[in-house]
């Protein structure tokens, strides 16, 4: 086994390592406390004895050049660098680690074989998907840039330069999170956990997206999804609920949905509107959508015709205090709406009903 992981390694980094880190800052004529911060940046630990210990093959020195070059043309400095490399590094570790488990879950479900036995199986095949999984990921990376591009130009336009509050993005934010959830998995056994997990995580992600909003991140057993527009943040909400509902043997969950400027850093996003939509979560009865008076204004005004706003209290929410908060429902004759497929037009309407009403 030790030889087959060896073989994959040497493929997977270009060669054999060969090289201590001071004699690859040398070859890349860069320092060693450089090369240091960067490996530190990518995720990794530090080197124990960085002049003895064996780590780096020419394809790092190839790599680190192209980040000196890069500082050598001004068009980064090194704090932009650490940057771009913690983001790039962060994200391939959940990656990579996503990507074995279902590979490592395919051998199971769809050879018959025990975890150990496909985890060994994954290890002997893993250069069979290794070119398919490096093309697929700068693939998607493309297009979800080209898509960002999209947006960002879109804001850039809709920003007012003299208002300050503006250079903020105005969004809808919505969380969903499992009600119970941590008893409930003290009962379960490690199968039937993550089949709830997955099944959970599957039908979020699949709403979120069909419906046009995206995932900004998971935080155990709770969504956080960000939408252009209350539209699409009040269909996505509505949706997850519903899906989640029909299947057989899920928690029941709740939601949130608030609209409101966020500051988006590390991707991520920050600020009260999150707060908020973190805290309504936290007080909504299991199976509902929870609203403040904002964003139920902002819905009341767009007269969508889809929905019903219902009293929910004055929730004393944790560091915010007391709120009106209203449930909100998709009205009962109405089928489930197709999916939207929102312009421009449709944020900028939502961003004035707001701007309005607060």
């Amino acid at each position: 086994m030790t030889d087959t992981v060896q073989r994959h390694i040497r493929s997977l980094l270009g060669g054999e390592e060969k090289y201590t880190l001071s004699q690859a800052a040398a070859l890349a004529h860069t320092t060693p406390e450089l090369m240091r911060r960067l490996w530190l940046a990518m995720g990794f630990p530090t080197i124990p004895d960085e002049e003895n210990c064996v780590l780096f093959t020419d394809e790092d020195v190839t790599v680190m050049k192209r980040r000196i070059a890069l500082l050598d043309s001004g068009l980064a400095t090194p704090e932009t660098l650490v940057s771009l490399i913690r983001a790039e590094s962060h994200m391939s570790d959940r990656l990579a680690l996503w990507q074995h488990e279902s590979l490592v879950e395919h051998a199971e479900r769809v050879l018959g074989l025990d975890g150990i036995s496909a985890r060994l199986w994954v290890l002997d095949h893993i250069s069979d998907y290794s070119d398919f999984l490096r093309k697929q990921i700068d693939y998607a990376w493309r297009r979800h840039l080209a898509g960002l591009l999209k947006r960002s130009a879109a804001e850039v336009e809709q920003m007012d330069t003299a208002d300050e509050g503006a250079m903020q993005l105005q969004r809808a934010l919505g969380f969903v999170d499992m009600v119970s959830f941590t008893h409930r998995s003290n009962e379960l056994g490690a199968a039937e956990l993550v089949a709830l997990v997955g099944a959970f995580e599957q039908a979020c992600r699949d709403v979120i997206t069909s419906c046009g909003a995206r995932v900004v991140k998971t935080i155990g057993d709770a969504f956080l999804y960000i939408a252009d527009d209350v539209t699409t943040g009040a269909e996505t909400a509505t949706k997850i609920v519903e899906e989640l509902r029909a299947i057989p043997g899920m928690l029941p969950v709740r939601a949130s949905l608030v609209w409101g400027g966020v500051v988006s850093r590390f991707g991520d996003v920050f600020g009260p509107t999150v707060n908020l939509a973190s805290r309504l979560a936290d007080v909504a009865p299991a199976g509902s959508v929870i609203v403040d008076t904002n964003t139920a204004n902002i819905l009341r005004a767009l007269k969508l015709g889809l929905y019903t706003l219902v009293p929910a209290g004055s929730p004393d929410l944790q560091g915010i205090g007391k709120i009106e908060a209203f449930e909100l429902r998709r009205l009962p004759t109405r089928e489930a709406s197709p999916r939207f497929v929102l312009g421009r037009d449709t944020h900028q309407n939502t961003e004035k009903l707001g701007k309005n009403l607060t």
